[in-house]
């Protein structure tokens, strides 16, 4: 039975910790540094609209979420095994690392070497180096003290358990609403108009609010504009725009309600 009870914890922590990674991931690189987007070296011009790059950001942050909560719920139903003397804090220490640095080494084994669909940094002449870099930081040294914690796991009590529970799920609670934050020291919002609306009327709309286009659809109902210093949300609003986020999580699904 402790065995049994270890690795639900174990299972239910290392869930948790990939959808840490994701959003690490996408917080930090899509959002933050702004490095790349999910499909940025994906080939054709489909791929290469912003809209879609967006909204492929914006649902990659909607899987975070689902796997974070699919984590959260799987914790929730092992919560009896946390009292289990064969269960310890690194149980679920060991468990949210090993999900993390899991994460890591398929996104870049994976979607970097072996799809190609984008690399940690792509306007850079030696992508490989952030890749490699990366990969050792954030795969290589999480999963070494997975295995080194859970090594050494002999059990630790009920409270430093629940302690560790706690604060792995308080760190997965914190971390999704950040992916629906707008990146710092960014002025890009993505506007959303009625379908319908002319590409001159939202042009126009832009316009008239201050805030200058730096991309548009074909249908002019979605664009990227660049709030700046003068640029009035307010403004937007009243020239009938339904969404204007800074948020590519926000902007994502919404892009996605509108296909």
């Amino acid at each position: 039975m402790a065995t049994n009870a270890r690795r639900k914890v174990l299972v239910a922590s290392a869930v948790i910790g990939v959808g840490l990674g994701g959003f690490f991931d996408g917080i930090l690189l899509h959002q933050v540094l702004q490095w790349h987007h999910l499909l940025s070296l994906v080939p054709g011009e489909t791929w290469r609209n912003l809209g879609n790059q967006i909204l492929a950001d914006g649902l990659f942050h909607v899987l975070m979420y689902g796997v974070t909560a699919a984590g959260l719920f799987l914790l929730w139903r092992a919560r009896a095994g946390l009292a289990d003397r064969g269960v310890s804090w690194r149980t679920v220490a060991g468990g949210g690392l090993l999900g993390f640095g899991v994460w890591n080494v398929i996104d870049v084994a994976g979607f970097h070497w072996l799809m190609g669909i984008h690399r940690i940094r792509v306007d850079v002449p030696d992508p490989m180096t952030y890749d490699i870099g990366w990969l050792l930081i954030f795969g290589a040294i999480p999963l070494a003290i997975s295995w080194w914690l859970l090594r050494r796991d002999r059990g630790g009590g009920e409270g430093s358990t629940g302690k560790a529970a706690a604060m792995l799920s308080l760190a997965a609670v914190i971390a999704a609403p950040w992916a629906s934050l707008p990146p710092p020291n960014s002025n890009t919002a993505v506007v959303f108009f009625q379908p319908g609306t002319a590409s001159t009327a939202s042009f126009q709309a832009a316009r008239a609010a201050g805030t200058p286009v730096i991309w548009m659809n074909a249908e002019g109902t979605m664009m990227a504009v660049d709030l700046g210093a003068e640029g009035s949300r307010a403004a937007l609003y009243r020239a009938g725009a339904l969404l204007v986020t800074q948020s590519p999580a926000l902007a994502g699904c919404a892009a996605a309600l509108k296909a």
